[in-house]
């Protein structure tokens, strides 16, 4: 049987501050936009990061950082009308710098994809 599989690891630069917000539920959930660069020129995907392990003040605007997650796409009602997103849900953030949590996600993206 074939395995199906969603799975991004992102590279990029967080090109606007990171925004926090907690849930009635006690959940956290922190947005940022990250901006990739290509031969194709610039790119910019919004992540929302659900449950973060770590704080909205250890990132910052113009930080590095490597997202592992999955592409999903998001509807909801704005303005009276049906909206819809895409965006990268991350399952773990790293800064560049900090070698071996980028690894240990390096890592579980190779397992994700190793059929």
């Amino acid at each position: 049987m074939e395995k199906t599989m969603n799975v991004v690891v992102l590279r990029g630069t967080l090109s606007s501050e990171p925004m926090e917000v907690t849930l009635p539920s006690g959940t956290n959930i922190m947005n940022w936009n990250v901006t990739t660069e290509t031969s194709d020129g610039k790119r910019s995907v919004p992540v929302q990061w659900v449950g973060p392990t770590k704080r909205v003040r250890d990132f910052a605007k113009g930080d590095d950082v490597v997202v592992l997650g999955a592409i999903r796409r998001r509807f909801f009602r704005s303005g009276g009308s049906t909206a819809a997103r895409t965006e990268v849900l991350a399952s773990s953030v790293a800064k560049p710098t900090q070698a071996v949590a980028v690894s240990r996600l390096l890592a579980r993206a190779r397992n994700d994809i190793e059929c």
